[in-house]
């Protein structure tokens, strides 16, 4: 698992762990069971703190994506290849829809989190 951390980037440091690790997830590059490196050791590769990847763990198990067992880690529940790929066929048709409107990635980016976050505070 390859994660880099962008310092000039506004996403605080978890975020940015919580991101590449879903996207490995959805890529299908974390299958269903992989272990996650321990916070501890991933915190010192990345140069960060341990809180800041426990942070990161705590939030994609928030999600549904990970399970933090006691002696075991942070292990992946990767959704099914078929709900995975009903996923993908959603955001391919929004961001085709997107586009064909102009937009730039940005501005997209920006107006889907605002939905998201107007969705979970909800």
């Amino acid at each position: 698992m390859l994660i880099r951390l962008t310092p000039a980037n506004d996403s605080p440091l978890h975020e940015q762990i919580a991101g590449a690790v879903r996207q490995g997830i959805l890529d299908g590059s974390l299958p269903d069971g992989e272990r996650l490196p321990a916070a501890k050791v991933l915190g010192q590769s990345l140069g960060v703190s341990l809180h800041t990847v426990l942070h990161a763990y705590q939030d994609l198990r928030d999600q549904g994506l990970i399970e933090l067992r006691r002696g075991r880690g942070a292990v992946v529940i990767a959704p099914a290849p078929a709900a995975r790929e009903h996923v993908l066929r959603i955001l391919d048709d929004a961001a085709s829809q997107l586009a064909g409107l102009g937009l730039s990635t940005e501005s997209i980016l920006a107006l889907f989190r605002q939905r998201l976050d107007k969705e979970t505070s909800s």
